[in-house]
């Protein structure tokens, strides 16, 4: 689903040598198995895209291969006719309030709201209370099958929790799990952890247009299975 506007990040993508250029083609094109292949995937577009749809259809096919896969993705809220907000929701189901229209929130407070993106008032502690215990899941010892965790997305909204930002963090450092997650585009004032996520060489970023967001499918899924398999290295 389109995320409200303001929730795209900023800065223009740093510029990369051709050098560094060709050799990320090389490495996504050619499939290496060293320390360079990428160990988390990521989408990207202007909101409405369908970054959220394609995160569905490659969770169902990871899924009906076999693989875990945890996490939480957004869904728009709708109330007659009209987007009032957003609810985050586990891939297991369960859903919390990410944020609302101030008039329609039910959040406490919500007009003095200090988490704010445009007219939406965040609720924080609910976003926090369903997404932090599945991050913190992924450095627990007991769960050692390499899972998929699902973050979708790393936006405005989430950004303004910065123990989500610490999980986020130990996950992309370490090699209990692949993430599968979109970030927002370049837009307005740069987020820091979506610029970082960018130019990470061990992460792989999908463009989704128009044009291939109905045949991208499949290449994101491999892509995943890839990062997965490099794990149990």
């Amino acid at each position: 689903g389109g995320r409200a506007p303001g929730s795209a990040d900023g800065a223009r993508r740093a510029p990369r040598s051709a050098d560094g250029a060709r050799r990320a083609h090389w490495r996504e094109e050619d499939g290496r198995t060293d320390g360079e292949m990428s160990r988390h995937v990521f989408l990207t577009g202007p909101p409405g895209i369908g970054k959220t749809t394609l995160i569905h259809k490659t969770i169902d096919v990871l899924k009906t291969s076999g693989i875990p896969v945890d996490g939480f993705y957004t869904e728009e809220v709708r109330k007659n006719g009209r987007r009032v907000g957003f609810d985050v929701v586990t891939v297991s189901g369960k859903r919390g309030t990410l944020s609302r229209i101030s008039n329609d929130s039910g959040i406490p407070n919500s007009r003095r709201c200090e988490y704010r993106v445009g007219q939406y008032a965040v609720d924080l502690p609910s976003f926090e209370r369903l997404v932090l215990p599945l991050l913190e899941k992924v450095n627990d010892r007991e769960d050692m099958e390499k899972k998929v965790y699902v973050i979708d997305e790393i936006g405005k909204m989430e950004l303004f929790s910065e123990p989500f930002i610490q999980s986020v963090h130990q996950i992309l450092d370490g090699v209990g799990a692949t993430i599968l997650g979109t970030i927002p585009v370049s837009k307005g004032k740069p987020l820091r952890l979506v610029e970082e996520i960018r130019s990470r060489r061990e992460v792989k970023i999908f463009n989704i247009t128009k044009d291939n967001r109905n045949s991208i499918v499949q290449e994101i899924v491999t892509s995943v299975q890839d990062c997965r398999k490099l794990k149990g290295n």
